[in-house]
């Protein structure tokens, strides 16, 4: 896509640094005498996560402007407060915030949902991992228990996390960059453990204390809850591996093998 066309056809005007990603690039611009986000997807799943922010049309979501194709233009929202930098002083508020914009995307909204891949493709990595053994062989067990028995189906964001819900005035938190994915909306609650980074994840007590208020604030119950963040965590890690960050994938499955314990300390 020529994006200088793009935004000469669209009227935009560059308002600030571009980035650029191997997955999209991000333009600020204005529009129409208003701040604005121009996304350019690259990849098929950030294009799908333009087909489901089409679909929750500004309802716990960033209100998008225009789309045609790979091209989403989008309200530009405020970056303070962060919900990244809430969690030094409040973690406990900051995933209660989280638990509130998941309860908004998987609100009921009228038929038909958009067309998005299932869960299961998308843990194609940790499934190919799982021969290895140990900590991927648990994760992927527990995830293809999850998958194949799902609760609550419907669309999912994909990637809810600190730094993608960010704030819009009056009309409070809301959602940017889903993946769009169709499951069980308890794997959207997953990620939103394994932030905002895994040094703050993995502190003594952290898990067990977040899953506590991630259940209370309407997510899924306790041990639902650690299951996925044990299945997710190991498919971050099986994807960190793929893209040859070893160091980084060995941090991500200890997260995984956490909440496994956690789990199975429930359940015995």
């Amino acid at each position: 896509m020529d994006v200088t066309a793009l935004m000469a056809g669209w009227q935009l005007n560059l308002d600030g640094d571009a980035i650029h990603t191997a997955s999209s690039e991000v333009y600020p611009v204005i529009a129409g005498g208003r701040p604005a986000m121009l996304k350019v997807a690259r990849v098929d799943e950030e294009t799908r996560g333009h087909d489901l922010m089409m679909w929750l049309d500004g309802e716990g979501a960033a209100r998008v402007y225009r789309r045609e194709g790979d091209a989403l233009l989008m309200e530009r929202l405020d970056a303070e407060p962060s919900l990244v930098d809430m969690v030094r002083s409040d973690d406990d508020g900051a995933s209660r915030i989280l638990v509130q914009a998941a309860q908004a995307v998987h609100r009921d909204r009228p038929a038909p949902w958009p067309e998005l891949p299932t869960l299961r493709p998308w843990f194609r990595a940790l499934e190919a991992a799982a021969p290895g053994g140990g900590a991927w062989a648990e994760a992927w067990a527990v995830a293809r228990s999850l998958l194949d028995d799902p609760r609550d189906v419907r669309p999912l964001h994909g990637d809810i996390h600190h730094g993608n819900v960010l704030w819009s005035g009056e009309r409070g938190w809301v959602v940017i960059d889903p993946k769009g994915l169709i499951g069980d909306s308890g794997y959207d609650y997953a990620n939103m453990l394994c932030n905002p980074s895994l040094e703050v994840s993995l502190r003594p007590g952290r898990l067990e204390r977040q899953v506590a208020v991630v259940a209370q604030a309407g997510g899924p119950p306790p041990e639902q809850l650690l299951g996925w963040v044990q299945a997710y965590a190991g498919l971050s890690a099986a994807w960190s591996a793929q893209d040859g960050h070893t160091g980084h994938a060995s941090r991500t499955l200890e997260l995984s093998r956490l909440a496994g314990g956690l789990l199975s300390a429930r359940q015995n």
